[in-house]
């Protein structure tokens, strides 16, 4: 469910309904699940030995990279006469979804455990120490940049921090989740600044924080997991101090597992979403035309956010009849 719905949020406001339910269908098809067996479920990278913890691949990147390629296709928001879309919506709004997320991300990451255990103890750990860490260090950025530190930029740093930590979560030291908190608020605001360079419009800074996030954290989980003596093999008992012990260790060669599987899931979720979404669009236009663009909902459902004082007829927009 959370996958498709951190990619939906790079499109906002460009996507008309019908072709979104065909679109997310298949690509929970063509995307997610190859990732979830892959990695999770047994499959050759598993095997290889490749590890994601609670989803920094199977779920941020994918959804990351594929909401990237989505930008390419379907351009860029047009907003309604006045209307300023690169601001906030609604500050408070934002405090209150980062306080659910980050509730909800401790039953995310601890639970990927699959027990309460020690191990469980020690992703819910990591994931509050990157979360702070990397909220902290956006403040202070922001600060920095525009002269004033601000509400959203904390929110957004925060979960910059636990999308990072995802994939490490339940096999790091506090002190990776340290690393990984920092690295996760530098890398995801200076990659949120280069997507508005670009030109794209990433509504929610779907591919900075989650992409990129889950993408850093794969990789440098290859260097922030216990060391080899946290592995020693059957029947013989590992140091106390080790989170995740006979399972990842820390090794140039597993940097190199880590990094492979990274780029070949950036990569896959990429093309695929950008062939699919072409594909789709050849048969049901996807980008709502007209006024449609800055009347999204009203034509799509009738509705909208706030109602006006007047009163919509179901005429006064025309849904699209393809």
């Amino acid at each position: 469910v959370i996958t498709p719905a951190l990619m939906t949020g790079a499109f906002a406001d460009r996507f008309r309904f019908k072709p979104y339910l065909i679109f997310v269908t298949l690509w929970l098809i063509l995307v997610y699940a190859p990732w979830c067996h892959w990695i999770w479920g047994g499959g050759f990278l598993a095997k290889w030995g490749v590890y994601d913890f609670a989803g920094g691949i199977v779920v941020h990147m994918t959804a990351g990279f594929s909401a990237l390629a989505s930008l390419a296709v379907v351009g860029k928001r047009v907003g309604a006469p006045g209307e300023i879309l690169n601001v906030p919506h609604n500050v408070p709004f934002v405090a209150l979804g980062t306080a659910l997320l980050w509730f909800g991300w401790f039953g995310f990451n601890g639970g990927s455990a699959l027990a309460s255990g020690g191990t469980a103890v020690a992703a819910a750990v990591n994931s509050e120490i990157a979360a702070s860490v990397a909220l902290f260090c956006w403040l202070m950025i922001d600060w920095f940049k525009r002269g004033h530190p601000t509400l959203v930029g904390l929110c957004v740093g925060a979960i910059a921090g636990l999308a990072t930590v995802t994939p490490a979560a339940g096999f790091i030291q506090p002190w990776g989740a340290f690393i990984l908190g920092i690295v996760a608020s530098v890398s995801g605001y200076v990659l949120c600044e280069l997507v508005k360079v670009s030109g794209l419009d990433d509504a929610l800074d779907v591919w900075g924080v989650h992409g990129m996030g889950g993408f850093m954290g794969t990789v440098l989980l290859g260097v922030l997991a216990d060391p080899s003596e946290c592995s020693p093999g059957d029947g013989v008992a590992a140091p106390a101090y080790c989170v995740n012990p006979n399972t990842i260790t820390r090794s140039g060669e597993q940097l190199g597992k880590q990094a492979v599987a990274a780029v070949f899931c950036a990569a896959y979720s990429f093309v695929v979403t950008f062939v699919l979404l072409k594909v789709i669009n050849l048969f049901v236009p996807i980008v709502p035309t007209g006024t449609r663009k800055s009347t999204l909902d009203l034509a799509e459902h009738g509705q909208v956010a706030y109602s006006p004082s007047k009163t919509y007829q179901r005429g006064d927009f025309a849904a699209d009849t393809v």
